[in-house]
């Protein structure tokens, strides 16, 4: 685990800002422990799944140390989310701000229940949630991903595959909606 907090503390701040629409229908825009998921498609090291509950679809990675990082889209393709979680003891309860940081800029979001085709357990985490295009790109094209930047216990995901993953996710949602 690698010790990123100065370079980051001094990164750029990004408040993922979303439309009022879209906040007040956060449960409507993330996965739930009742949707219906299904394995969609293997794609390196992501699996992709299909949400039939929210015609959506959402792709999730662990690491060797059971870090989880999930990425999913709205199913209007309008906004976007990562969800990073992890067993290690970070103090994080839901509805709390959480912050990811890519390639040195942060971006802000808040802490949620978690919904996953392959983990579970004692996960804490939350997700990121943006309307912003830049958001998707940075995480497409970005090389890691820091989890937790201000908190003991961050750790570091790499995002190679991001982008292919995140193409998979577009044609999952595509087939979803016929």
């Amino acid at each position: 685990m690698k010790d990123l907090k100065s370079p980051v503390i001094a990164a750029t701040l990004t408040l993922v800002t979303v439309g009022a629409a879209l906040a007040s229908e956060i449960s409507d825009v993330l996965p739930a422990s009742s949707d219906n998921l299904a394995v969609y498609e293997e794609v390196g090291d992501w699996t992709v799944y299909s949400d039939a509950t929210r015609l959506s679809c959402l792709a999730e990675r662990s690491d060797a140390n059971g870090n989880v990082m999930q990425m999913g889209m709205t199913k209007d393709l309008s906004a976007a989310y990562v969800g990073v979680f992890t067993l290690a003891d970070i103090p994080i309860k839901e509805n709390q701000p959480v912050e990811i940081a890519v390639d040195g800029t942060v971006f802000t979001g808040e802490s949620f229940g978690i919904r996953s085709g392959k983990i579970s357990g004692n996960y804490s985490g939350g997700y990121v949630l943006s309307n912003s295009p830049d958001f998707v790109t940075g995480i497409a094209e970005g090389r890691e991903l820091v989890a937790f930047p201000e908190k003991t216990g961050l750790f570091v995901i790499d995002l190679t595959g991001t982008k292919r993953a995140i193409e998979e996710v577009k044609k999952c949602g595509a087939a979803l909606r016929g």
